[in-house]
């Protein structure tokens, strides 16, 4: 089905609905790690992976399952007092989100803690606090099931790294309620412990058939199974249905099976995109003597072929186009749902100030300078391959020890860091607390940017009043963290000093596509964030926009006008 057109169209870095009923995967160009969707009458909502970030459990709609947008989090702040610190790639890991007896359930793993669960009426209205299911460490990839007879059971795998044993499915009897778990159950499935990972669960029942869902092979390599059986507890039969087979889309596993109204079967999987994180992929399904064959183009052993670009589903609606939000002008007087921060979080640190409403984060100290281990960054998934990132920053004068300014961090990191002495701007490119060249800007604002090319490029630099782009130092790359894909964001610290004092003024993040800006990835002079022998400064050279001319600051103490 068509779409109707929207502003979505002509700025948003990524759009994957082509507007004349076919889309093109990724359907979610952004970090959403181990998807799960379920359908309520006409509506699609989609979870995901948050690990250490809040609020965690991102809660996605969407009418036709490839236009989506961020409505609600299931969760706060994490439910265990050390996220209060910096915990990369702990935390929330593969959830499941099902609807049952007039509820939305979400149960997801913490793999240091246990199986959790939380619940809704309206998955856009505040959720339950979460409680603890069954606590153990190991326990991972939750997915509850109620079957037609009022029985309920939650599947799950384990994490080698906490429980000591890995490769193995297990299905548990639970209440009907997910507060009591009820018996050890069975180990319905499991391969060689020294095999690639099995693990990720999703349980559904179809004609009589009950089956079990589940990724193997690797997060980067990986397939995706498909276990059967007429037996909850087993046996199970077992069959690959999608794998890479000479498409670019790597390791298509963990995720989905979920049906229109219609009747119409389909897959959301993540595909293991390096520096982007897990990006959402959509495959059609057909079913086949009882088997789902997912993607197109099945070999003779049933495995499909992931789809580049597709017809739609379809939905008895049209929607205008959608993605997940990116830009915030911050005139809402809160923080859009794209934000999150890096570690368990308090309100105070931030607000709104003026009219129009500024965002103002305030400081917070962090040791060593090492921004890595703040959890006052305020950060946002990458939306596509290339985009442009913009804001305006107002520091106040004599704070010599307020840095701010705008960041980009996975495993490594690199800010363009700012403070104001005497009465001018001082900019830093900090690559993970490395230094590379000073510049100094008079003006009572300053306008940051960072151009995102392809394979994760970075070019920080400044904008000018007449638009000119002002590169400073030299590109760099950004770099996934633990489990996730890089991040993109705003901050305002105190390093090393004990002074909590002043403020950060933004007025606003703009997010768009690069369609005014060169590829990033045409300049020359690149290094990675902290790679051996990486150059201070790439050579000079002149980085061409359409309109006007983006020039580079390369030698340290260059003072600059915004104006010039």
């Amino acid at each position: 089905m068509n779409t109707m057109p929207s502003d979505v169209e002509s700025c948003a870095p990524w759009v994957p609905d082509q507007g004349d009923g076919t889309y093109r995967n990724p359907v979610i160009h952004a970090d959403y790690a181990d998807p799960d969707v379920i359908r309520v009458g006409k509506d699609f909502y989609l979870t995901a992976s948050s690990f250490n970030c809040t609020p965690g459990l991102p809660i996605l709609h969407s009418h036709d399952l490839v236009n989506w947008t961020i409505i609600n989090h299931a969760v706060k702040n994490l439910p265990h007092p050390r996220f209060d610190a910096v915990q990369p790639g702990c935390g929330i890991w593969a959830p499941a989100i099902r609807h049952h007896a007039g509820k939305f359930w979400i149960v997801f793993p913490m793999p240091d803690e246990g199986l959790y669960v939380t619940t809704a009426a309206d998955p856009r209205s505040e959720w339950s606090e979460a409680y603890l299911l069954l606590g153990g460490e190991g326990l991972i990839d939750p997915c509850p099931f109620w079957d037609d007879d009022g029985q309920a059971y939650i599947a799950h795998a384990y994490a080698g790294s906490r429980a000591g044993i890995r490769n193995k499915l297990q299905v548990r009897p639970v209440s009907p309620d997910l507060t009591k778990v009820l018996g050890e159950g069975k180990i319905i499935a499991s391969i060689d412990e020294s095999l690639p990972a099995l693990e990720g669960p999703k349980c559904h029942k179809r004609n009589g058939w009950y089956y079990i869902s589940a990724p193997s092979g690797g997060v980067q390599t990986g397939w995706q199974v498909i276990f059967r059986s007429r037996n909850i507890y087993g046996p199970y039969e077992e069959k690959i249905v999608l794998a890479q087979r000479g498409t670019p889309i790597n390791g298509p596993h963990q995720g989905a099976l979920v049906n229109t109204s219609g009747g119409e079967w389909w897959f959301i999987h993540f595909q293991d995109a390096d520096c982007y994180g897990r990006i959402i992929h959509l495959q059609p399904v057909r079913w086949e003597d009882d088997w789902p064959h997912i993607g197109v183009d099945q070999d003779e052993n049933g495995v499909g072929k992931p789809v580049l670009s597709y017809k739609k589903p379809d939905v008895d609606q049209t929607r205008p186009v959608a993605v997940p939000q990116t830009s915030d002008d911050f005139r809402s007087g809160q923080l859009g749902l794209q934000w999150q921060w890096h570690s368990n979080h308090r309100d105070s640190w931030h607000s709104f100030v003026g009219k129009p409403p500024k965002l103002r984060l305030l400081p917070q100290f962090v040791l060593k300078s090492d921004f890595s281990n703040a959890g006052n960054l305020l950060l946002q998934k990458f939306p596509a391959r290339e985009f442009v990132v913009k804001t305006e920053l107002e520091l106040p004068a004599n704070h010599e020890n307020l840095h701010a300014g705008l960041i980009v961090i996975g495993l490594e990191y690199a800010a363009l860091d700012v403070q104001r002495t005497n009465g001018s701007y001082k900019l830093h490119l900090l690559t993970t607390g490395e230094p590379r060249g000073e510049h100094s800007v008079s003006s009572e604002t300053l306008r940051l940017s960072v151009v995102v090319g392809n394979g994760g490029a970075c070019r920080f630099g400044i904008i000018a009043d007449d638009e000119s782009f002002y590169q400073i130092g030299p590109e760099l790359f950004a770099k996934a963290g633990r489990w996730v894909g890089a991040k993109f964001g705003l901050y305002c610290l105190s390093p090393n000093v004990l002074d909590i004092s002043g403020y950060a003024d933004f007025s606003y993040c703009q997010v768009s596509n690069t369609s005014l800006f060169a590829s990033a990835s045409e300049s020359n002079g690149s290094s990675q964030f902290t790679g051996d022998g990486a150059q201070t400064h790439s050579h000079e050279r002149q980085v061409i926009l359409n309109e006007p001319a983006c020039q580079c600051l390369q030698n340290e103490n260059t003072e600059v006008s915004p104006s010039v």
